[in-house]
């Protein structure tokens, strides 16, 4: 009968029963802590790897854009620092899995074959071919709950498209490149532009210019833009031209022509948009007036301000590419390039002929002596604005994060 009570009593007593709470609360937390560790982690690590994919594209579309366009292969510019970018960013504290084959060249939406797509692993099913090591990463307490280690991957799609606006472009302006006709070859620092006489009548055969747009401006016909007569960022990089001031007799590829700059109230902003930056938008199109005076004076002042910048920057003839500690050297600067035929035809008409920018050139400037600007032709960057429509031709490249 004791031992009946007894039962009964133990039965009612609740002494105990909290090691039960306990032990489920050890569970739940133990779950939090996977949650907050090793989800923290994974989030971390997929970030990593986004940056990582992002590095990649970018660094290929540049190569493609900037290096060669047309070598795709393997070994190419575009596919290795598209590789050599991936790695440099690494997933905790490792390098991902990336190698050639996961770099992959796609067309845009317009059939343009300008996009470069990058995968990057860090997981059990791929091996880093650097460290020939396992990419999956370790769990800190999940592997408790039989997840012993975790993956990630990541792709991301760059473009190098044509530019449709530039800024921070120099105070003056040059031609843009025509196909010289009546003294063949075209030289860029003696050629001189012929398409009609000085009663505006065209001359038997012409010097001919087509437009980015592939426009001849002499007829009004569409050539095609694979005709467009201008500078090429890539055939053209390296070619050194010497600018001199306008002498007001002839256009040539070597003459500089200022231009009234917007806001520009003289020389002092004239010197001051060479040496720095001036922030006004420029699209494809826009016309100016030219500057009165040759602006010899501010030009040269402007020139070592900006030369001071950084002296050290210097071009290499081999890789026809600026060698400077700075990037980009404040010295590669943009240039508006002129349509020719409609300055020509502005001036025949008896009037102070406009200044269309049909194009911005990439130019590095080596060293301003006397009056004469020496430099060398290179790729530049530009902007993509959306705002107006970027001519197929356009020696500025725009490369952005598409994907």
């Amino acid at each position: 009968m004791q031992r009946i009570s007894r039962l009964r009593r133990l039965a009612r007593e609740e002494e105990g029963f909290s090691l039960v709470f306990v032990g489920l609360g050890f569970l739940a937390f133990l779950g939090v802590s996977m949650l907050a560790i090793d989800v923290g982690m994974l989030m971390t690590a997929r970030s990593q790897a986004q940056n990582s994919a992002d590095a990649g594209a970018l660094a290929g579309a540049t190569a493609l854009g900037f290096n060669d366009w047309a070598d795709r292969s393997p070994t190419g510019p575009a596919v290795k620092n598209a590789v050599s970018a991936s790695l440099t960013n690494q997933v905790m504290a490792a390098n991902v899995y990336v190698t050639p084959a996961e770099v992959v060249f796609l067309k845009d939406p317009a059939g343009r074959d300008n996009r470069v797509q990058v995968t990057v692993y860090r997981d059990a099913a791929h091996v880093n071919p650097a460290t020939a090591s396992p990419g999956a990463m370790p769990t800190l307490i999940a592997r408790y709950f039989n997840v012993a280690t975790v993956g990630v991957m990541a792709t991301a799609t760059a473009e190098a498209s044509p530019a449709d606006a530039m800024t921070c472009v120099k105070p003056f302006t040059i031609p843009d490149r025509w196909n010289e006709v009546t003294k063949p070859p075209f030289d860029p620092n003696d050629s001189d532009f012929n398409a009609i006489d000085k009663k505006g009548n065209a001359i038997n055969p012409p010097d001919v210019y087509i437009n980015p747009d592939g426009i001849d401006p002499a007829t009004g016909a569409q050539m095609g833009v694979n005709n467009y007569t201008g500078y090429n960022a890539l055939r053209d990089a390296g070619l050194e031209i010497i600018l001199k001031a306008n002498n007001g007799t002839k256009i040539a590829p070597s003459f500089y022509y200022p231009y009234a700059i917007p806001g520009s109230t003289g020389a002092d902003d004239y010197r001051d948009a060479i040496s720095g930056c001036n922030t006004t938008v420029m699209r494809f199109g826009d016309t100016y007036d030219p500057e009165p005076g040759n602006m010899v004076g501010p030009t040269q002042q402007g020139m070592d301000d900006l030369i001071a910048k950084d002296p050290g920057a210097r071009w290499d003839d081999v890789n026809k590419k600026v060698i400077s500690d700075k990037k980009p050297s404040p010295r590669v600067v943009a240039i508006p390039l002129f349509d020719p035929y409609y300055y020509a035809t502005g001036i025949q008409q008896g009037r102070n002929a406009s200044l269309k920018f049909v194009n911005y050139l990439g130019f590095f400037i080596e060293e301003m002596s006397g009056s004469e600007v020496k430099g060398r032709i290179t790729p530049i960057g530009g902007l993509r604005t959306g705002i107006g429509p970027a001519p197929e031709a356009a020696f500025p490249v725009s490369i952005r994060l598409v994907k």
